[in-house]
Parts: C-alpha cells; sequence; structure tokens
C-alpha cells in the first residue's frame, strides 16, 4: 500500500460536531483532488443506504475473513459482531485515481491511521464550542431517542480527551468560517 503522492485526510470528532457537514463540503469544492474513503461495516444496512456508496456491507464472517487475511488499514468491534474498518483496497483505489483519501472515522479508528501512516496523515479533530451546543445540536436532529442522546454525549466526552494527539483541532463555531478553515488546513498539508 505505497504511493508517493497519495495522502490521508482523517476528521474525527464526536456526534454533533459538524464532521460530516464539513466533508461533505470538502468533497464539493475540492473533488478534483480528494475521493471519500468508504468504510467497511458488519452492521445491517439502514434505510436507503447503498453498498459502496454509504458503506461496504458485509457479514460478520465476511469481516473476520478479511481480518484474517490483512485487508484492513484499521478496524475495530464496536459491538459483538459489529465491525467498522477500512479496506486497503479502498484506499488504495483512491490512490490509483491520483487523490488523496478523505476519511469521516471515529475518534480511534482515526488515531489507528495516524499511527500507522504518520507521514501521509493530515488528522483533524472536529470540535463543538462547548458540551452544551453539541447536545443541542443532537437534539435538533430529532432521529434519536434521549437515551441514545445521552450515550452519545458520554461517549463526546470520552472522546474530546483524545483531541490532543490529533494533528489539528478545528472548533466548529461558524460552520463557513470552519469549513474555510478545513479547507486552507487540507491546501497545506497536501502542497
Amino acid at each position: 500500500m505505497e504511493n508517493k503522492k497519495g495522502k490521508l485526510i482523517v476528521f474525527s470528532a464526536p456526534s454533533g460536531s459538524g464532521k460530516t457537514t464539513i466533508v461533505h463540503h470538502l468533497l464539493e469544492v475540492k473533488k478534483e483532488v480528494l475521493d471519500f474513503s468508504v468504510s467497511a461495516t458488519s452492521r445491517e444496512r439502514r434505510g436507503t443506504e447503498i453498498d459502496g456508496k454509504d458503506y461496504h456491507f458485509l457479514s460478520p464472517e465476511e469481516f473476520k475473513k478479511h481480518i484474517e487475511a490483512d485487508d484492513f488499514v484499521e478496524w475495530e468491534e464496536v459491538y459483538k459482531d459489529n465491525f467498522y474498518g477500512t479496506l486497503k483496497s479502498e484506499v488504495e483505489r483512491i490512490w490509483s485515481e491520483g487523490k488523496h483519501a478523505i476519511f469521516d472515522i471515529d475518534v480511534i479508528g482515526g488515531l489507528k491511521i495516524k499511527e500507522k501512516f504518520p507521514e501521509k496523515t493530515l488528522a483533524v479533530f472536529v470540535k463543538a464550542p462547548s458540551l452544551e451546543i453539541m447536545e443541542k445540536r443532537l437534539r435538533g436532529r430529532d432521529t434519536e431517542s434521549e437515551e441514545k442522546i445521552q450515550v452519545r454525549l458520554a461517549k463526546a466526552e470520552r472522546e474530546l480527551s483524545f483531541a490532543g494527539k490529533f494533528d489539528y483541532i478545528l472548533v466548529n463555531d461558524n460552520l463557513s468560517k470552519a469549513q474555510k478553515e478545513a479547507e486552507d488546513v487540507i491546501d497545506q498539508f497536501i502542497s
């Protein structure tokens, strides 16, 4: 998995930080140099999710075979038989197109990529201005139960403790400002 030019740009954050919105913006304004790394998962498809676009959907058995074959850049078993990971083939596909891979990935997965490819990776931690604002954003989505929101907030507090291990902390207190800052940080890294 070596490419002299291809780089890895990781965006990680607790839920409600605006990470996915920022990554979608970057893919739109930098589509000539960036492509999205589609994660693999063994969880069931939800709603209108498309295999190969939203995730590479694998059975737990298929996922385990890929682990044994060392096919992942990083992987994690989030719950029993509920795996998430980045296939090496996905990164190789992007690099073969002459682009840099951008990830919208959880904090632990992001740090694993940074650890494995320290010189080729820019790891950006997106942070809401406060836990209160993050909670307000989660509630504003109106997609989750109170119990689920509390679980996400507790997880967010743990994830915030890893922010200092990232190359760059992007505080998303104003979306258009955060998007521009993300563009500038990437431009500096890939130039």
